[in-house]
């Protein structure tokens, strides 16, 4: 895996966006994908919002997905593997580049048909702890649903291709989900410098 981290590090040292089609197998974004099938059936994923606990907006002409928070404490084997993936991604990062990462967070996200993401910024004014950002796409069909990324004054389209990571900084790169034809499947999440 050291060369699909390093992979993913070297595109976001080059281009501020680092990405990487390999970053979760085939299986594993298959059986993660399931996971979220089964959670949106049994109606436990929640609509998502805008900004911290604290402060939570929900508008539908903002944001339109679904999340479900993954924890360890769910024991869900598919999860766990994810899990050691990004502790093993993060341990990368922290001794090649002295990120100092210490801890993170994801959810899982699902865009159904016509849904979207405003453009913003993941960090948060009262709460900055949000260093980087990751997406990991599940879909192995794919009609819409791109993340424009904003840099300077252009504009950069990625598609939600099953097994694809992207990663860039929270607190300084505007992006937005485009419309999505098709229901869009990822697990999004942040690698946080806590304390």
């Amino acid at each position: 895996m050291d060369i699909i981290f390093d992979e993913l590090i070297d595109s976001y040292l080059a281009t501020n966006v680092g990405t990487v089609s390999n970053f979760l197998s085939v299986a594993l974004s298959a059986h993660l994908a399931d996971n979220i099938t089964a959670l949106y059936a049994a109606d436990l994923l929640l609509s998502a919002g805008t900004g911290n606990n604290k402060l939570i907006n929900h508008d539908k002409l903002v944001r339109s997905d679904k999340i479900y928070w993954l924890d360890r404490i769910h024991n869900d084997a598919y999860e766990n593997i994810f899990f050691d993936l990004m502790d093993n991604f993060v341990s990368h990062l922290n001794r090649t580049c002295f990120a100092g990462i210490t801890g993170y967070e994801f959810h899982y996200t699902l865009y159904e048909k016509g849904a979207f993401y405003k453009r913003h910024l993941d960090n948060f004014k009262q709460n900055g702890t949000r260093a980087f950002s990751m997406i990991m796409y599940l879909n192995s069909e794919v009609d819409g649903g791109d993340l424009r990324i904003y840099q300077g004054t252009s504009s950069r389209d990625i598609s939600p291709n099953a097994g694809k990571s992207v990663f860039f900084k929270s607190n300084e790169l505007e992006h937005e989900v485009l419309i999505t034809h098709l229901p869009r499947m990822s697990i999004t999440g942040w690698l946080k410098i806590v304390g």
